[in-house]
C-alpha cells in the first residue's frame, strides 16, 4: 500500500511539474520569438526625410483646460513645413472654449470644432474624433490627446516620415512621465509591456492595435473602412479597434525614435487606474478572434505559470529546485530580451523592478479583465 501511495505521489508530481514545463515553453516562445523582434530592431529616425506631406493633427478635448494650456503650444510649435492642428471641443463645461479662442488668435494653423450637447452622442470620443477627421484638410492624420506632450519638436517629422509606399498606418509610442511610487512603476511597466507586444507583432506583420496618444493613419483608410461604425457601441477602442480592423501585413510601420515619443501624465490613484484598465478590457472583446487567442494565451499562461509554480513548490517542497530553476530560466530570458527593449522604450529604470512588477502585473491585469471584460462602458474619460 505504501508503495502504491508513493507511486501516485510521484505521478502527480510529474504531472504538475510537466504542466509547469509546458507553461514555461509557451512563455519562452513569446519572449524569445515574438518580443525579440523588437529587441533586435534597429530604431530608425525619419526626420531627415525630404518629401514630407501636409499633416492634420487631431485632438479631442473634454474639460481639458489645464492640459491644453500646458501641452497644446508644444504641438502647435512643431518644426514641420505644413500642418494644421484640429482640437475637437467635446462639450466642455470648463474654460476650454475661451482658452482655444486665445490660442486661435496666436496660431493661424489651429482649427477648433465645437460639439454641442446631444444626449445620444454625449461622451462618445469616436463621434468627436470622426468630426475632427471630417474637418481635416489633409490626407495624413496624426492623433494624440490633450494631456500629451511630444518629446521633441521633430515629433511630426518622425511620424510622417515613417510613411512609405503602401503604408497607411504608423504606430507610435506614448510612455508616461516617471513619478514616485509603486503605482507609477506599475503603470509605466504595463504601458511598456503593451507597447512591446503591439510593436513586436507589427514587426511580425501582424499588427493588432495602436495607442491613440500617438497614432497615425490616412484619412482615406478611415473612410474606406467606414470609420468606427463596426464598434461605435463600445466607448473605447478608437485606437486599438481601428488598427485591429484595418491593419494588414503590408500597410503598417512603426516610429519609435526618442523624438517620436509622446509623454503623458499617468493616473495617480489606484481607483482611476482600475477604471482605465476596465475600459481597455471592454474593447478587447471585439478584437479579431486570432488576436484574442494570441493575446489571451500569452496572458493566461503567464498567470498560470506563477500559480502552478506556487502549487508545485507547496505540494512538493522537496522538488523546489525544479520549479525555481524554471522560474530563473524564464526570468533570465526576460532580462536578456527586455534589456534592449526597455532602452528603446525609455523605461530602463524598471528593469531592476522586473521581478516584482511582472508578478503583480499578471495577477492585477487578469483579475481586472475577469471582472470588467463584459462590463458596459459609461464614458470615454
Amino acid at each position: 500500500m505504501a508503495n502504491i501511495d508513493l507511486e501516485i505521489v510521484l505521478q502527480v508530481s510529474y504531472i504538475l511539474y510537466g504542466l509547469l514545463g509546458i507553461l514555461l515553453l509557451i512563455q519562452l516562445y513569446y519572449i524569445l520569438f515574438v518580443y525579440s523582434r523588437l529587441s533586435r530592431y534597429k530604431v530608425k529616425s525619419y526626420q531627415e526625410t525630404t518629401d514630407l506631406p501636409p499633416v492634420s493633427v487631431i485632438i479631442c478635448a473634454h474639460n481639458e483646460q489645464e492640459n491644453l494650456k500646458q501641452f497644446l503650444p508644444q504641438i502647435l510649435e512643431q518644426e514641420y513645413p505644413n500642418f494644421e492642428v484640429i482640437v475637437v471641443n467635446d462639450y466642455s463645461t470648463d474654460e476650454t472654449k475661451w482658452i482655444l479662442e486665445d490660442f486661435k488668435r496666436q496660431y493661424s494653423h489651429l482649427n477648433v470644432v465645437d460639439i454641442k450637447e446631444h444626449i445620444k452622442l454625449k461622451n462618445s470620443k469616436k463621434f468627436a474624433l470622426t468630426l475632427g477627421i471630417k474637418a481635416a484638410k489633409h490626407e495624413l492624420l496624426i492623433m494624440t490627446d490633450a494631456d500629451c506632450m511630444p518629446n521633441s519638436s521633430n515629433w511630426l517629422k518622425e511620424m510622417a516620415g515613417a510613411y512609405s509606399e503602401d503604408k497607411e498606418i504608423v504606430l507610435g509610442y506614448s510612455p508616461y512621465f516617471p513619478q514616485t511610487g509603486f503605482l507609477n512603476k506599475l503603470i509605466r511597466f504595463e504601458t511598456a509591456h503593451t507597447a512591446m507586444s503591439y510593436l513586436s507583432y507589427a514587426l511580425k506583420r501582424n499588427a493588432y492595435m495602436g495607442v491613440g496618444r500617438n497614432l497615425s493613419y490616412l484619412k482615406s483608410l478611415f473612410f474606406k473602412g467606414k470609420g468606427f461604425n463596426a464598434h461605435m457601441h463600445i466607448k473605447s477602442g478608437d485606437d486599438d479597434l481601428f488598427v485591429n480592423q484595418n491593419a494588414t501585413r503590408q500597410n503598417v510601420n512603426i516610429a519609435i525614435h526618442p523624438d517620436a515619443h509622446v509623454y503623458s501624465n499617468p493616473k495617480e490613484t489606484w481607483k482611476s487606474y482600475y477604471k482605465q484598465k476596465a475600459r481597455h478590457s471592454g474593447a478587447s472583446v471585439v478584437y479579431k478572434k486570432s488576436h484574442q487567442r494570441m493575446l489571451g494565451t500569452q496572458l493566461i499562461t503567464a498567470f498560470l505559470f506563477y500559480v502552478m509554480l506556487i502549487v508545485c513548490i507547496a505540494c512538493y517542497p522537496s522538488l523546489w529546485f525544479v520549479g525555481v530553476g524554471m522560474f530563473l530560466l524564464r526570468y533570465l530570458c526576460q532580462l536578456i530580451t527586455f534589456s534592449s527593449i526597455y532602452k528603446k522604450l525609455a523605461v530602463k529604470d524598471l528593469l531592476a523592478w522586473l521581478l516584482i512588477l511582472d508578478v503583480f502585473y499578471y495577477f492585477y491585469i487578469c483579475l481586472n479583465g475577469l471582472f470588467n471584460r463584459k462590463k458596459k462602458q459609461q464614458s470615454w474619460k
